[in-house]
């Protein structure tokens, strides 16, 4: 099908609806207040978020198409950026035409209809990366460095709310769940030990290691298993996945011809009064500092690039972002989400390590870009 134009593509009614939505001022909500609003899932309360979902999810959601329909570099006639655009508004048409939202039964099949939306976008990532990677094809780069800033700006925002609207959707859909785990609030865990989580991630991210190298080092995890803190366990372990599957393979990669035993990977939990830190540590032979400024840019990567042109892109998101060059940056945003921060600092010569600072007062706001 050859590429439309959103009013080739849309009616002006539809179109101009957008316009109008992506105006109007977001609103954001702090991860104690989904926690305590959530903690009483009364049909009043889901009614409430519901109403608010109802209002809220259209004005993200037409931010987004509206910064999709004017990228640079020609980014927005990419196919794969029609695609994700084109889920976009097709989701904006679906929220909007939902009725009022009055009594329970209105509500729940609102919550079908957002969790529809929310399995519509589910290869947005890999799909946008598709585009990014179109678009570096057209113009002939190796890797998208700092001339083209700009992407990396609207990469960071488009990510960043993506973020938020399926953490409102999930978090609301979750509060349906009529035998919710113990202490957990819809995504939330009240009482969420990052000691065990890390251990689960990094299980995971050595299984990887192992499947393609057929070793792994080991993973030595340092710190209190029974302190816990309200945060998302989906969203820690995605993050300690990502930087204890770069540490692997560095130091996999670096000593894969020695006699010697490759060094561990450490992990440390910290718990400080205002963040929680994870800091993960290598001996994988470090990163250049000239390379450092670009570990958190999109389509940076040392990996072999898993990426082409598949239609069909896995949904598991954590995996498929292995080798994009998406999984840092993407890491980041999640950190920055909920008010941490991600920092890696290199010996080159020697290994990396990587701070990953959770936020555990849990009153900073959505950034809402």
């Amino acid at each position: 099908m050859a590429a439309k134009k959103l009013c080739e593509a849309f009616s002006k009614t539809l179109i101009d609806e957008v316009q109008k939505w992506g105006c109007m001022k977001q609103t954001g909500v702090s991860l104690r207040y989904m926690m305590e609003f959530g903690s009483r899932p009364t049909p009043k309360n889901l009614l409430i978020s519901a109403q608010f979902l109802h209002k809220e999810l259209p004005i993200r959601i037409a931010r987004r198409v509206v910064e999709l329909e004017n990228l640079p570099y020609g980014l927005s006639l990419k196919p794969a950026v029609l695609k994700v655009r084109d889920w976009y508004v097709d989701s904006f048409r679906d929220v909007r035409s939902f009725p009022e939202i009055k009594s329970s039964d209105d509500e729940k099949e609102f919550t079908q209809m957002i969790k529809a939306v929310k399995v519509r976008h589910n290869n947005v990532v890999p799909t946008m990366a598709l585009g990014v990677k179109q678009l570096k094809k057209g113009l002939g780069l190796n890797n998208v460095g700092s001339d083209l800033h700009e992407i990396h700006q609207f990469l960071d925002r488009f990510y960043m709310s993506r973020i938020g609207i399926r953490m409102l959707i999930g978090q609301h859909v979750e509060l349906h769940n009529p035998n919710p785990p113990p202490d957990c609030v819809g995504y939330i865990h009240t009482k969420m030990s990052p000691v065990n989580v890390a251990q689960s991630a990094s299980e995971d991210a050595r299984a990887i290691c192992l499947r393609e190298y057929g070793s792994a080092p080991n993973i030595k995890i340092y710190g209190d298993p029974s302190f816990t803190f309200p945060y998302v366990p989906t969203h820690l372990h995605l993050m300690v996945f990502e930087l204890v599957k770069n540490s692997l393979r560095a130091v996999q990669e670096r000593f894969v011809d020695s006699d010697k035993v490759p060094p561990p990977v450490r992990i440390i939990v910290a718990d400080g009064i205002e963040d929680v830190t994870i800091k993960v540590s290598d001996e994988g032979g470090g990163i250049p500092r000239s390379g450092l400024p670009s570990i958190f840019t999109y389509l940076y990567t040392t990996a072999k690039e898993p990426l082409d042109e598949h239609p069909d892109l896995g949904t598991t998101e954590s995996v498929t972002m292995a080798g994009y060059g998406y999984g840092l940056p993407i890491s980041r945003l999640y950190a920055r989400y909920f008010g941490g921060d991600l920092q890696v600092i290199s010996m080159e010569g020697y290994g990396t390590d990587a701070y990953l600072h959770l936020s555990r007062l849990g009153d900073s706001q959505e950034p809402l870009p």
